[in-house]
């Protein structure tokens, strides 16, 4: 969600003729993220989110991301549900490039929430399981393992930058990762980016569970484990509490079964990973944008070094 690509308001006026909507009456760009462009846009005075679709995103992927997004709306997580072109379409296009509108959701995200904050959003993970259970597509996960094999073969030696050591280190959990990984358990449709920027609350309820830009068809536990690690401070020592409090409020409404108990630790080491891996990179290599702000890796080789310890243990 930084600004990759920039438009002119006649540029959004244009797109949004494809809406039937008249021209945009403010036009301004968000700069949280890193994946997509995304501008908020006021036309007719109502307000949406314009998303332009960057390189990382696969084109082919986007009717899955959108039709989850309509899917899970009309199941009632309340989520923004895509608007659809004059021709009936989830997509259109803006300087070249696949674009959508979507529905702007009330609510702000809490970016220091606390246990019972994290506790609600387990629940809404667990809802949001419950009501895409029969979401009939599929998407295999692009960020699973060999996806964090490539990231740490491009960082290479640059991870010493890091700290001495930590080229080695990743790929020793690299290695245990593989070795480790389930094979079987529960799988359907996950959000895989379930953060406390991409959950907006109004009045501590959930009012939005947006950026669906990383579903697809996985582990529920894996799920699970991503969330637990995002809802984990990163601006202080070390704190399981709210990791506790995702996984208690998740079990709340979907049991959590023996086998997804033993598979946790393996998914918590693996999604904390999985985020280490992309910000790294994305530090060592950072894209180019006229608004990009970075967010910072070492907080999760923190939680990468703690899970491992951990799951190692248990083995």
């Amino acid at each position: 969600m930084a600004v990759f690509t920039e438009v002119s308001e006649e540029d959004v006026a244009h797109f949004l003729r494809g809406y039937g909507l008249p021209a945009p009456e403010r036009v301004s760009g968000i700069a949280e993220g890193i994946e997509n462009t995304n501008y908020k846009v006021l036309a007719g005075g109502t307000p949406y989110i314009l998303t332009i679709y960057e390189a990382r995103v696969d084109r082919g992927d986007l009717p899955y991301f959108l039709g989850l997004m309509d899917h899970a709306a009309l199941a009632g997580v309340p989520t923004a549900r895509p608007i659809r072109t004059r021709d009936g379409s989830y997509l259109s296009g803006i300087k070249g490039k696949a674009a959508a509108l979507i529905e702007f959701m009330p609510g702000r995200p809490n970016m220091t929430p606390d246990a019972d904050d994290a506790r609600r959003a387990g629940i809404c993970l667990a809802n949001f399981h419950q009501a895409t259970h029969d979401f009939a597509p599929t998407r295999a996960n692009s960020m699973g393992i060999t996806t964090w094999q490539n990231l740490a073969n491009k960082a290479g030696e640059r991870f010493e930058e890091l700290g001495d050591g930590v080229t080695a280190e990743i790929k020793a959990v690299i290695d245990d990762l593989t070795a480790s990984w389930p094979t079987s358990g529960q799988k359907a449709t996950i959000h895989a980016d379930l953060f406390p920027d991409n959950l907006l609350l109004d009045d501590s309820a959930p009012s939005g569970l947006i950026d669906f830009y990383f579903a697809c068809t996985d582990f529920l536990a894996y799920d699970l484990a991503m969330s637990m690690n995002a809802y984990t401070l990163e601006d202080r020592a070390l704190d399981l509490t709210n990791a506790d409090a995702v996984r208690d409020g998740y079990a709340s409404v979907r049991s959590l079964s023996s086998e997804d108990h033993r598979s946790l630790p393996v998914f918590l080491c693996g999604s904390a990973l999985r985020i280490f891996l992309t910000r790294a990179v994305d530090q060592l290599f950072p894209p180019q944008s006229a608004v990009y702000v970075g967010k910072d890796p070492l907080p999760w080789l923190r939680l990468v070094r703690h899970h491992h310890r951990v799951m190692m243990e248990q083995q």
